[in-house]
C-alpha cells in the first residue's frame, strides 16, 4: 500500500487551501501529473533535484519521480472523540495514515471566522491532541479488557501486550502521546499493531499571513515554545501556496518565491519534510528509456530495493551496480563513473544508501 501523510486540524486553519496547493504544485514543480484517487486524496510527486539533474544527464523518453499520497481528512473539532462533528469518521480517516500533517493557523483575520472565535496555536493544538488522546485511551482500556485473563494465567504475549497497555494508559491519562510512551522495543513492537492515533510521527504547519511567511510572527512563537523542539514546525502561507500552484512556468515561479525571500515553495519543503519523517530514502534507476526514483525504508538490503521494482528482481537477485548520485553527477554518465573506478559491485548484505543509482542483476 502506498505511504500516506494525512493533513488535519481544526475547521477553517486552511487544510484544504493546502491540500489544493499541494496537489496543483506537486505536479508543476517538475512537470509532472499527479492522479487524484478520491475526492480527498492525491498522489503528489515528492520534489528531488538530484532526479531532475540525472534526467538533464541522459535525456530519457520517460521521467517518474516517487510520490507520496496526501489525503485531506475533514476538519476536528473538541468532542470528536466523542461523536462531536464529523468524530468518528475523522478518527477512522486518521486511523489509516502513516504520517500527521497538522496544520495550526496562526494569522488574524476578520473575512475567515475561527470556530472558537479567537485565534490562539496552542490551544488549537492542544483540542486536538486531547481528541486524539482521548480516542486511544478508549482504545487502550477495550485492548486490555480483552487481554487481562489471559495475562492473568502467564500467557507471555498477553502479559507483555497488558504490561505495555498499563503505561499507555497512564501515559495517556497524563496527556501525553503514544509516540513519547516509554516503551520497551519489545512493548512497541506488539503496541504497534494497534495503530493507535498518537503513535504517528506529526509535523506541524503554521498557516501564517502573507507578511509573516519568511520572518514569523508572535503566534508561531507561541506555537514553536509550547513544543520545545519535540517536533518539527514548518512555516506555510496557504494564499501564498494557491497562488505558486497556478503558475506552471519554473522560471516564474522562482522569481515568485524570490521576491518573497524564499527559495523552495513550503509545499515543496513539507512534502520532503513528511518523506524523511517517515524515513524514507530514493535510490534510482536510469537510463535511455526511463529515470525513475524508487522509495524504500532506511536500512533496506539491495534484495528487497530490488523487489520494489519487481519480484522476479529480489526472487533472482544476482548482484546491484551501485553509483552514488554525487559520482554520477561528477562524471556526467554512468560509463564515465565506471572508468573512474566510482561503479562498487555489491551482494544481498548491501544496504541502499540513500541517492544511489543501481542496476540490478538478476537469474529470470
Amino acid at each position: 500500500m502506498p505511504l500516506q501523510a494525512g493533513i488535519v486540524g481544526l475547521p477553517n486553519v486552511g487544510k484544504s487551501t493546502l491540500f489544493n496547493a499541494l496537489t496543483r504544485a506537486g505536479a508543476a514543480a517538475s512537470n509532472f501529473p499527479f492522479c487524484t484517487i478520491e475526492p480527498n486524496v492525491a498522489v503528489v510527486p515528492v520534489p528531488d533535484e538530484r532526479l531532475d539533474r540525472l534526467a538533464q544527464l541522459i535525456n530519457p523518453k520517460k521521467v517518474t519521480p516517487t510520490t507520496l499520497e496526501v489525503v485531506d481528512i475533514a476538519g476536528l473539532v473538541k468532542g470528536a472523540s466523542k461523536g462531536e462533528g464529523l468524530g468518528n469518521k475523522f478518527l477512522a480517516n486518521i486511523r489509516d495514515v502513516d504520517a500527521i500533517i497538522h496544520v495550526i493557523r496562526c494569522f488574524d483575520s476578520e473575512q475567515v471566522s475561527h470556530v472558537d472565535g479567537s485565534v490562539d496555536p496552542v490551544r488549537d493544538k492542544e483540542i486536538i491532541e486531547a481528541e486524539l488522546e482521548l480516542r486511544d485511551l478508549e482504545s487502550v482500556q477495550k485492548k486490555m479488557q480483552s487481554v487481562r485473563n489471559a495475562a492473568a494465567t502467564g500467557e507471555k504475549e498477553a502479559k507483555l501486550m497488558f504490561s505495555a497497555l498499563t503505561k499507555l494508559e497512564s501515559h495517556l491519562g497524563s496527556g501525553h502521546p503514544v509516540r513519547s510512551a516509554p516503551l520497551t522495543s519489545a512493548e512497541k513492537e506488539m503496541v504497534d499493531t494497534l495503530h493507535l492515533l498518537t503513535s504517528k510521527p506529526v509535523i506541524y504547519l503554521a498557516n501564517v499571513d502573507e507578511r509573516s511567511v519568511a520572518s514569523g510572527n508572535r503566534y508561531l512563537d507561541s506555537l514553536k515554545a509550547s513544543l520545545n523542539g519535540a517536533a518539527q514546525v514548518l512555516t506555510s502561507s496557504a494564499a501564498i501556496e494557491a497562488e505558486i500552484a497556478h503558475l506552471d512556468d519554473p522560471a516564474e515561479r522562482q522569481h515568485f518565491l524570490a521576491d518573497i525571500g524564499l527559495q523552495q515553495s513550503s509545499t515543496e519543503r513539507l512534502i520532503q519534510a513528511t518523506y524523511r519523517l517517515l524515513h524514507l530514502i530514493t535510490f534510482f534507476t536510469a537510463g535511455p528509456n526511463e529515470v525513475r526514483a524508487w522509495t524504500v525504508e532506511a536500512g533496506t538490503k539491495a534484495p528487497q530495493a530490488a523487489g520494489k521494482i519487481h519480484t522476479d528482481f529480489e526472487k533472482g537477485f544476482i548482484r546491484a551496480e551501485v553509483i552514488g548520485f554525487e559520482d554520477y553527477d561528477r562524471y556526467g554518465s554512468e560509463a564515465k563513473a565506471k572508468e573512474a573506478g566510482n561503479m562498487r559491485l555489491e551482494g544481498k548484505e548491501y544496504v541502499v544508501k540513500d541517492g544511489d543509482v543501481i542496476f540490478f542483476r538478476f537469474n529470470v
